[in-house]
């Protein structure tokens, strides 16, 4: 016990004055089988996550973010080219899918009727329109008021970018498992402005989101997952006019 208490303070020393320092016999080395970022200061795990994420073709992200003061839950499938997935919202829950440019969304008939009669006693003619719209892809016009916010919720760089590139002072925090993939965590401003739980294993990706503010936590995997978003087929598709979704 005496000789492994002068050879950890001696360690310590070492480590102080820049030098490397073995581990005793019987140690655990927490950084065994990981591909390393461990060791890293957190600006280079950041670094290295950000790279990661960004040179990925593809993703999957689910969990829950807030915007422009409402809750959305999302379970989303990205490639570079569009995606696909369902974004719910105030008990609403809708498909999206994009594919380059074009925007398509489907929800069933209680969506559109909600849409449609704007809070008003619903009308015949909105049960009616309701009805013809349940179950279909309806295409989303690029000047409709909902395209920009739909659009984004099927834009991994935007998508990406907005969640995971970290605005403070950065240091590492915990080591944790996400669906059993060891993390490191990355904290910024002391957990007030979020965190990232970063892969130990394989390619740095990172694999949990906490949002600053309590605005929403995210998991993401999948990364570079082969992955195809295709449009519907034309007797899939309704037209809707010139407004789609309302505000």
């Amino acid at each position: 016990m005496r000789q492994a208490a002068v050879a950890a303070v001696a360690c310590a020393v070492v480590a102080a004055l820049g030098s490397g320092c073995s581990l005793l016999p019987g140690d655990e080395d927490p950084d065994k089988g990981t591909n390393g970022v461990g060791k890293l200061p957190a600006d280079q795990i950041e670094a290295k996550t950000l790279a990661a994420a960004r040179k990925a073709s593809s993703v999957r992200l689910s969990g829950s973010v807030v915007s422009g003061g409402k809750v959305f839950t999302l379970d989303m499938r990205l490639t570079n080219d569009g995606g696909t997935g369902e974004v719910s919202t105030k008990g609403s829950t809708f498909s999206v899918l994009r594919v380059d440019k074009d925007l398509y969304l489907k929800a069933d008939d209680n969506f559109w009727l909600e849409k449609g009669s704007a809070g008003k006693e619903p009308t015949d003619g909105d049960v009616e329109a309701a009805q013809k719209l349940d179950g279909m892809f309806v295409k989303v016009p690029e000047d409709d008021a909902s395209y920009k916010q739909l659009y984004g919720f099927t834009d991994r760089k935007v998508l990406l970018d907005g969640l995971i590139e970290l605005h403070g002072d950065v240091e590492t925090g915990d080591r944790t498992e996400v669906d059993g993939v060891r993390t490191i965590g990355i904290v910024v401003d002391g957990g007030d402005g979020g965190s990232l739980a970063v892969s130990l294993e394989g390619t740095p990706y990172p694999l949990r989101v906490e949002r600053a503010g309590g605005a929403g936590v995210l998991e993401l995997g999948s990364w570079g997952e082969e992955f195809e978003v295709k449009a519907p087929r034309k007797e899939e598709v309704v037209d809707y006019g010139d407004e789609v979704a309302g505000d």
